[in-house]
């Protein structure tokens, strides 16, 4: 499968439904995001990244068994696949080896310019 890169959200939905594990469904990935990060997730934006990682081969879902509170409809239940650990392993590896390249000096607040 070609390498594809995680947008920032993108990321974070994986990173929530690895968390979640085995409870990894719509209503608790947004829950745990927004309680995280401390900002609104839109089911619609949610329901989109998740289709965009399960069509990408990163995410892979199944439906559970329908509840009455749900009038008998199933949730469907993410997890991530071995390539969907291989994104999220590549993106944590660039963003530690960035920051890993940033001189000290780069945060000192004296420097003049």
């Amino acid at each position: 499968m070609k390498r594809t890169q995680l947008g920032e959200f993108e990321e974070v939905v994986m990173l929530a439904v690895g968390i979640l594990y085995e409870e990894a469904y719509g209503v608790s990935i947004k829950k745990e995001i927004e309680g995280r990060m401390s900002r609104n997730v839109s089911v619609g934006a949610l329901q989109s990244a998740l289709k965009r990682l399960e069509e990408k081969g990163f995410l892979k879902s199944r439906e559970g068994e329908g509840t009455a509170e749900r009038a008998g409809r199933p949730k469907k239940y993410f997890s991530i696949t071995a390539e969907g650990k291989k994104a999220l392993e590549s993106a944590r590896d660039m963003r530690n080896a960035m920051w890993n390249d940033i001189p000290n000096m780069s945060f000192d607040l004296k420097i003049a310019f």
